[in-house]
Protein backbone atom coordinates (compact mmCIF):
# COMPACT_ATOMS: atom_id res chain seq x y z
CA UNK A 1 0.00 0.00 0.00
CA UNK A 2 1.59 3.35 -0.56
CA UNK A 3 1.83 5.86 1.48
CA UNK A 4 -0.98 7.68 -0.03
CA UNK A 5 -3.13 5.41 0.26
CA UNK A 6 -2.14 4.97 4.05
CA UNK A 7 -2.85 8.56 4.38
CA UNK A 8 -6.17 8.61 3.00
CA UNK A 9 -7.05 5.72 5.34
CA UNK A 10 -6.44 7.59 7.92
CA UNK A 11 -8.09 10.87 7.11
CA UNK A 12 -11.14 8.91 6.16
CA UNK A 13 -11.03 7.38 9.60
CA UNK A 14 -10.20 10.54 11.62
CA UNK A 15 -12.27 12.69 9.95
CA UNK A 16 -15.21 10.17 9.88
CA UNK A 17 -15.17 10.71 5.87
CA UNK A 18 -18.02 8.01 5.09
CA UNK A 19 -15.94 6.74 2.19
CA UNK A 20 -15.21 10.69 0.86
CA UNK A 21 -11.45 10.21 1.46
CA UNK A 22 -10.89 7.54 -1.32
CA UNK A 23 -11.77 10.25 -3.80
CA UNK A 24 -9.32 12.52 -3.13
CA UNK A 25 -5.63 13.14 -4.85
CA UNK A 26 -2.53 14.78 -4.45
CA UNK A 27 -3.90 18.12 -5.13
CA UNK A 28 -7.55 17.78 -2.82
CA UNK A 29 -7.25 20.60 -0.35
CA UNK A 30 -7.21 19.84 3.00
CA UNK A 31 -6.71 23.01 5.95
CA UNK A 32 -9.83 24.93 5.20
CA UNK A 33 -11.57 23.26 2.52
CA UNK A 34 -12.35 20.04 4.67
CA UNK A 35 -15.43 21.76 7.20
CA UNK A 36 -13.99 18.39 9.40
CA UNK A 37 -10.37 19.32 9.98
CA UNK A 38 -10.13 21.93 12.20
CA UNK A 39 -7.22 22.55 14.96
CA UNK A 40 -8.62 19.66 17.08
CA UNK A 41 -9.05 16.84 14.07
CA UNK A 42 -5.28 18.06 13.14
CA UNK A 43 -4.20 16.96 16.26
CA UNK A 44 -6.00 13.78 15.97
CA UNK A 45 -4.72 12.94 12.95
CA UNK A 46 -0.98 13.65 13.63
CA UNK A 47 -1.69 11.00 16.28
CA UNK A 48 -3.08 8.64 14.17
CA UNK A 49 -0.36 9.02 12.08
CA UNK A 50 2.33 8.50 14.69
CA UNK A 51 0.36 5.70 16.28
CA UNK A 52 -0.14 3.62 12.73
CA UNK A 53 2.53 4.26 10.59
CA UNK A 54 5.29 4.63 13.09
CA UNK A 55 6.64 7.85 12.54
CA UNK A 56 7.61 10.92 15.27
CA UNK A 57 6.33 14.86 14.73
CA UNK A 58 7.64 17.77 16.46
CA UNK A 59 5.75 20.69 17.49
CA UNK A 60 8.28 22.77 15.61
CA UNK A 61 7.67 20.83 12.19
CA UNK A 62 3.79 21.54 11.62
CA UNK A 63 2.71 24.29 10.07
CA UNK A 64 -0.56 25.29 7.62
CA UNK A 65 1.50 24.37 4.50
CA UNK A 66 1.92 20.83 6.10
CA UNK A 67 -2.08 20.35 5.64
CA UNK A 68 -2.43 22.69 2.80
CA UNK A 69 -3.39 19.93 0.55
CA UNK A 70 -3.26 15.74 0.33
CA UNK A 71 0.41 16.16 -1.84
CA UNK A 72 1.86 18.11 1.09
CA UNK A 73 0.77 16.00 3.75
CA UNK A 74 1.63 13.03 1.76
CA UNK A 75 5.60 14.51 1.30
CA UNK A 76 5.55 15.24 4.81
CA UNK A 77 4.93 11.83 5.86
CA UNK A 78 7.41 10.04 3.37
CA UNK A 79 10.20 12.17 4.44
CA UNK A 80 9.61 11.40 8.01
CA UNK A 81 9.23 7.26 7.11
CA UNK A 82 12.53 7.97 5.07
CA UNK A 83 14.40 9.46 8.02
Amino acid sequence: MTTQLQILQILDQVLSLGGRGASFDRGTHLLGAIPELDSMAVVSLITSLEDQLGITVDDDEIDGETFATVGSLTDFVAAKLAA
